[in-house]
C-alpha cells in the first residue's frame, strides 16, 4: 500500500469536549469552582446577607403581630400591619423620650462603675501574675478593637449599628407588606416540579420563625421588666438601665444571660456586699423563671433547639460576622432545622407513596 493511503485512527485530544471522561472531570471541577466562588461571595456579601436575614426576622415579628391583631380586630391586613408598625415606632419613640435623659445620665455613671470594677478585677488577677500588674481596661479595649475585622467594626460602631437597624426595619416592612410577592418571585427560580415543596417549606419556616420571635419577645419583656423591678426594690442603682440592657440581651440566648448577669453583679457589688448579694439573687430568680417557665413553653410551641448547638452557632457566627451574626445565629439555626424537618417529611411522603401497591 502507498504511504499516502495508510489509515490513521485519531484519538480525542485533551480539549475534546465529547470525551465522557473530559465532561465528567469538567463537571467535578465546576462543582469545586462553584463552591469556592460561593464561599468568596459570602465573605464579601456577609453584611448585606445578614441584613436581609434580619429583615426577614423583623418581618416575621410584624406578620405575627398582624395575625394576632386580626383575631380581635376584623379589618384588612394592610390596616392591621400599619397599626402594628405604628405601635412599634411609638414604643421606640416613647422609650427614648421618657427614659432618654435618665438613661444618658445612668449610662455615664454605668461606664464609670464598670471601668472601676474591671480595673479592680484586673488588679486582683495581676497580683497572681496572670496579667501585667499595671494593665487597665482601656488598654485591653484598644487591643480588642484593633484586632476586630472590617465587618465587625462596621456593625459594632454606633453609625453602622443605627444604619443596619434602619435597613432591617425597611426590608422587614416591605416583606411583611407583600410576603407572597417575594415568595413567588423566589419560587420562580426553581423548576415547576419543585415549587410546591418550596411553598410548603417556606410556610413551615415562616411559622417557626413567627413562634420563635413571639417567645423571644415574651422572654425579653419578662427578663427586662422583672430585673428592673427587683433591682429597684433592692436599692440597686441604675435599675432602669440594667433592666433595659437585660431585656435587650435576652434576645441572645446563653451569651446574653451571661453578659447581663456580670453587669448586674458588678453594679451591685459597687455599692455594698449586701447589695451585690441581692443582685445575684435577682439574676438567679429571673433566669430560673426564664429557664424553667418561658423557655420550655417556647420550645414546645416552636422548635426545640439544643443549647449546645445554639451556643456553638453563636460562637461561629459571632466570630465570622460580628454582633449581627451573633444576634441572628439562633433564628438561622431554627430556620435551617425547620427546612430540614420539612425535607424529611417530603422524602418520607414520597417513599410511602412509592411503597404503596
Amino acid at each position: 500500500m502507498n504511504e499516502g493511503s495508510d489509515l490513521h485512527i485519531e484519538e480525542r485530544g485533551p480539549t475534546e469536549m465529547r470525551d465522557p471522561l473530559i465532561r465528567h472531570e469538567l463537571k467535578r471541577a465546576s462543582v469545586w469552582i462553584g463552591l469556592a466562588l460561593l464561599i468568596v461571595g459570602i465573605a464579601f456579601l456577609a453584611q448585606p446577607l445578614l441584613l436581609i436575614i434580619g429583615g426577614l426576622v423583623f418581618a416575621s415579628m410584624l406578620d405575627g403581630g398582624t395575625r394576632l391583631l386580626g383575631r380581635v380586630l376584623p379589618i384588612g391586613r394592610g390596616w392591621r400591619l400599619t397599626i402594628v408598625a405604628l405601635l412599634f415606632v411609638a414604643f421606640l419613640v416613647g422609650t427614648v423620650w421618657l427614659t432618654g435623659q435618665q438613661m444618658a445620665q445612668q449610662a455615664e455613671t454605668f461606664q464609670k462603675v464598670m471601668t472601676q470594677q474591671l480595673n479592680r478585677g484586673l488588679a486582683w488577677v495581676g497580683s497572681f501574675g496572670v496579667v501585667p500588674a499595671d494593665i487597665e481596661v482601656g488598654q485591653i479595649f484598644q487591643q480588642l478593637m484593633g484586632s476586630l475585622g472590617r465587618l465587625t467594626y462596621a456593625v459594632t460602631s454606633a453609625l453602622g449599628a443605627l444604619t443596619s437597624f434602619v435597613m432591617i426595619m425597611v426590608i422587614g416592612l416591605f416583606i411583611a407588606a407583600e410576603p407572597r410577592i417575594y415568595e413567588r418571585g423566589f419560587a420562580w427560580m426553581f423548576p415547576i416540579r419543585m415549587r410546591e415543596p418550596f411553598y410548603r417549606t417556606a410556610d413551615r419556616m415562616a411559622f417557626t420563625l413567627r413562634r420563635l420571635m413571639a417567645g423571644r419577645l415574651i422572654g425579653m419583656a419578662v427578663e427586662g421588666i422583672g430585673t428592673w423591678l427587683l433591682l429597684w426594690l433592692g436599692g440597686v442603682p441604675m435599675a432602669a438601665l440594667l433592666g433595659l440592657l437585660t431585656g435587650i440581651l435576652a434576645f441572645l440566648p446563653n451569651i446574653g444571660a451571661i453578659i447581663s448577669g456580670v453587669l448586674i453583679v458588678m453594679v451591685g457589688f459597687s455599692v455594698s456586699t449586701e447589695t451585690g448579694i441581692w443582685a445575684i439573687a435577682v439574676y438567679a430568680i429571673v433566669q430560673l423563671v426564664d429557664g424553667y417557665l418561658i423557655v420550655p413553653y417556647v420550645a414546645r410551641k416552636t422548635v426545640d433547639l439544643a443549647p449546645a448547638m445554639v451556643l456553638g452557632a453563636q460562637l461561629l457566627f459571632g466570630a465570622l460576622f460580628g454582633i449581627l451574626g451573633l444576634a441572628l445565629a439562633d433564628p438561622i439555626v431554627a430556620l435551617a432545622k425547620a427546612a430540614l424537618q420539612q425535607k424529611s417529611i417530603e422524602e418520607g411522603s414520597a417513599a410511602a407513596g412509592v411503597a404503596e401497591p
